[in-house]
């Protein structure tokens, strides 16, 4: 039985990594730049199912992370590679400011373009990325036994609640900002993006080459 002081250090270790993981305020520049030229009603779709998938991924991974990774003989740090692969594919359409240039007319292309989005990049691997698979696989190992486990769940529940609250919100900002401050946030953040993207490649080689080393 685990007393209520070690479940309440359990539930704020949770919560604060995967806040700091998810980052609900800095994936809002991102967010507004994939939805800048569609609807209100088309941006709360994808807020709600990219929050949606991003939650049933890191159920999956937490449950089944480690029996999915030995069984594949894969590590996570292969999966920090492909993370940052596709984060810099991000970051570079960002920087050449394509993803809020893209004039969707056709209404088949654009149901598809929302439910792709929805999904890439903003479900995976924007706010459910190798750190957070990470973390819900390691923290569920760490869980000694279903009080500790619910918690770690609850967890995710509010820091994806709160990141959906953010997501929202930004349908606000959006009569705020001009075209070129959006432009030039969009830039900003596809620098960002492509300068992460290159630390979780190497976060993810080191181990592989000192593998190689040794």
């Amino acid at each position: 039985m685990v007393s209520m002081e070690d479940l309440a250090n359990f539930a704020l270790l949770a919560f604060s990594s995967f806040l700091a993981l998810i980052n609900p305020i800095g994936v809002l520049p991102v967010f507004i730049s994939l939805t800048a030229n569609l609807s209100e009603r088309e941006r709360f779709y994808i807020a709600s199912k990219s929050i949606i998938v991003a939650f049933l991924v890191i159920l999956l991974f937490a449950i089944t992370g480690q029996f999915i990774f030995r069984f594949f003989g894969i590590s996570i740090h292969s999966l920090r590679i492909v993370g940052g692969i596709i984060f810099f594919m991000i970051g570079m359409d960002l920087m050449q400011a394509r993803l809020s240039k893209i004039e969707i007319k056709d209404g088949e292309v654009k149901k598809k373009y929302v439910t792709d989005i929805s999904i890439t990049p903003m479900a995976i691997p924007i706010l459910c990325g190798p750190g957070a698979i990470t973390n819900a696989i390691i923290l569920m190992e760490d869980a000694v036994n279903y009080q500790q486990r619910a918690t770690l769940l609850a967890t995710v529940i509010v820091v994806l609640l709160l990141t959906y609250l953010s997501l929202i919100s930004a349908n606000r900002i959006l009569k705020f900002v001009g075209d070129t401050i959006k432009t030039v946030l969009m830039r900003l953040m596809g620098l960002i993006i492509m300068v992460i993207s290159v630390e979780y490649v190497f976060a993810g080689l080191i181990p592989h080459l000192e593998k190689i080393r040794l």
